[in-house]
């Protein structure tokens, strides 16, 4: 079983959350988070003063799947996901030892 982290614009959710289930993913968490990579920021001029915005809004999806079904969520979140622009985001991919659901004490793939 794999983790993917995504990290992606907010209004690319939709067509992200669309993009994923078409691939079968059947379930997610979604944050609301700030933050900055290359992009670093802007600066912005409010009443009169000017000043740099370090973190901008982006939004994390978080999602457990098969090891089969990594390939496609990948190319479903990178399509969904790209604008072309700076500060697209990032996804980010990592192992899950285990996974229990606490309703049937499920584990494994069978949880997910």
């Amino acid at each position: 079983m794999k983790k993917i982290d995504a990290i992606i614009k907010p209004f690319k959710l939709e067509e992200v959350k669309e993009a994923l289930a078409g691939v079968g993913v059947q379930g997610m968490t979604v944050t609301e988070v700030k933050g900055f990579g290359r992009q670093k920021g802007h600066t912005e001029i409010y009443r009169g003063s000017e000043y740099t915005v370090d973190f901008l809004p982006k939004i994390k999806i978080e999602i457990v799947i098969s090891d089969v079904q990594v390939g496609p969520a990948i190319e479903a979140i990178v399509k969904a996901a790209k604008t072309g622009k700076i500060g697209d985001g990032k996804i980010f991919v990592s192992d899950i030892e285990q996974v229990v659901r606490i309703r049937t004490q499920e584990t494994g793939d069978q949880a997910i």
